[in-house]
């Protein structure tokens, strides 16, 4: 089975991810409201670990490659978008531990301010980052791709 993602452009590829994981907590949101709870929690697992994974391809692949064509080493939308990933990790966490005490209501509260970072997080990398990726890292792209099968 080939696993090279196939899209042509990084936006391409990070922004159908972005739809996948939103598909991801509306499925979490469908199962928690029919008061399923431990279907929930799995399901919530399942969003959780694909989420971890775009942080990954992005901090990980992408980030270090846009830095060094850039310049911006330490600096710039890569480190705002890191600093997001860590908030959004710490919800996650909140999540977990408010599922794991059977608090469903309490899990989908948590769940709305996840989603609201998460659509602002997302807003910036499509509208900014990854245009900007797009562009100087158009010629590597391709490696690029090839490096996110691991994942």
């Amino acid at each position: 089975m080939n696993t090279t993602p196939t899209h042509s452009t990084l936006s391409a590829f990070f922004i159908e991810d972005h739809r996948n994981c939103d598909s991801g907590w509306a499925e979490v949101e469908k199962v928690l409201d029919q008061g399923d709870l431990e279907a929930g929690a799995a399901a919530f697992t399942t969003f959780e670990l694909g989420l971890l994974r775009h942080f990954r391809m992005e901090e990980e692949v992408i980030f270090p490659a846009f830095e060094a064509a850039s310049g911006n080493m330490g600096c710039g939308p890569t480190t705002v978008m890191r600093q997001e990933h860590q908030q959004l990790m710490g919800l996650l966490q909140q999540i977990r531990a408010t599922l794991h005490a059977g608090k469903a209501q309490a899990a989908l509260d948590l769940g709305d301010t996840l989603l609201m970072v998460l659509q602002q997080h997302n807003v910036k990398e499509e509208g900014i980052l990854y245009p900007a990726c797009d562009h100087l890292l158009a010629e590597q792209w391709p490696q690029l791709k090839q490096g996110l099968k691991e994942f």
